[in-house]
């Protein structure tokens, strides 16, 4: 996609941004209430996304016969001790640490623990790099990286927030102590790129995870470079495959043009996704087409999406993972908002009991799209009914091995 394609904005500097602050006294009241809230929201007892206020129980499973992370503690070891005593003070917190749930993938606005990578030197911040390596697939590193140096480029595309819109504006905390056996994790946290990854011996958690771009596709020197292509063509497939008589059960809207919409739905930030920063404790009611009740063909094209947003993880997690959706096909739901033609813009949603994944396109923030398009793209991952940040893996954990009143995590 050529640089041209992209409406560039025309008025330089219009959002109160500075070195990855956003300053919420310099905008108005309603949106500085909006894009705090995440802050506000983190010291709230966690309960985790449900369908109606109550959390399902015994879902999640602790695997004792799963492999330890030999490579990612080997990575955050070896990345923790390259830091000077004052870095690992506020690089490395507690397992237990509120700063778990305090994400944006917006620009902060408050001062985040964990180190910055572009503060690092290039040395320790290859070294943070290599635990997200050593913990993802290779296809899911690269989307990590892809979304990351996309964050560059629309920072030179429209030659402005040049000290907040680029590739390694992003803070790396690590959890816990690095253990084969002890729960640990890690966050990293910056515009369009929110990883949560806990460890639980060889259980792997990662959620909640964010992933956008505006753009997905790179260019200038960042020419090649692509993200959520997959997240975004293979929904498209799918969705082409579904019977159109049946549109009543899983079509929520033809459009996501603003005048289309309901008001709820047409934010410029949040768009139609309901389960981003700030809303761990959401109540979200299923809505769309039970997967159960779809034809062979069409099942697997369902399957095949989920795949998209599983692989990020190695093989055998992701395999574990997949093996658990299937359990609650007759619980699980696709919706769709939007076209599917070659260009319209679009939105869908998987609820299952056990993973819920939201996909959406966007209008310009930093370029300047009035309507939604889809070159600009969010996406989150979610496990709800209390396994967020590892919560119920973790819960299950500390009984087993600290009893009753062992540590619950946050």
């Amino acid at each position: 996609m050529a640089a041209q394609r992209f409406p560039l904005p025309s008025a330089k500097g219009t959002l109160p941004i500075a070195d990855s602050h956003l300053f919420t006294d310099l905008i108005p009241p309603e949106a500085a209430s909006e894009v705090t809230a995440v802050f506000r929201r983190h010291l709230e007892p966690y309960v985790g996304v449900t369908d109606d206020g109550t959390v399902r129980q015994g879902l999640y499973h602790l695997d004792d016969a799963a492999t330890p992370p030999k490579a990612a503690v080997t990575a955050a070891e070896t990345y923790l001790a390259g830091l000077m005593p004052h870095q690992r003070a506020v690089g490395n917190l507690p397992m237990n640490a509120t700063e778990w749930r305090l994400w944006t993938n917006a620009i902060p606005t408050w001062h985040p623990k964990g180190m910055r990578l572009e503060r690092l030197a290039r040395a320790d911040r290859d070294r943070a790099l290599a635990v997200v390596e050593a913990s993802l697939s290779p296809a899911g590193y690269a989307g990590v990286r892809a979304a990351m140096a996309l964050n560059a480029n629309l920072g030179e595309l429209i030659d402005d927030y040049r000290d907040t819109l680029t590739e390694f504006a992003y803070w790396f905390t690590v959890f816990g102590t690095p253990s084969a056996t002890s729960p640990w994790g890690w966050q990293l946290m910056g515009h369009h790129v929110d990883l949560h990854c806990v460890f639980v011996a060889g259980n792997t958690v990662l959620s909640p995870v964010f992933l956008g771009a505006e753009p997905t596709t790179g260019t200038g020197r960042f020419a090649g470079v692509q993200a959520l292509r997959d997240e975004t063509e293979t929904a498209l497939a799918f969705r082409r495959t579904l019977d159109a008589d049946r549109a009543g059960e899983f079509l929520l809207g033809p459009s996501l043009r603003a005048a289309d919409l309901p008001p709820e739905l047409a934010d410029p930030y949040t768009g139609r996704l309901r389960t981003g920063a700030g809303r761990d404790n959401l109540v979200l009611p299923p809505e769309g087409i039970v997967a159960a009740s779809l034809p062979a063909d069409q099942l697997d094209g369902l399957l095949d999406l989920i795949r998209v947003y599983l692989d990020r993880l190695p093989p055998a997690r992701a395999a574990r993972d997949l093996a658990l959706i299937r359990e609650h096909l007759d619980r699980t739901h696709f919706a769709w908002r939007g076209g599917h033609d070659d260009e319209s813009a679009f939105y869908y949603r998987i609820h299952s009991p056990v993973v819920l994944i939201e996909y959406d396109n966007h209008p310009g923030v930093f370029l300047a799209n009035p309507e939604p398009a889809r070159y600009h793209v969010h996406t989150i991952v979610r496990a709800p009914n209390g396994n967020d940040y590892g919560h119920d893996l973790l819960a299950q954990h500390y009984r087993l091995h600290h009893g009753a009143g062992g540590e619950r995590g946050r």
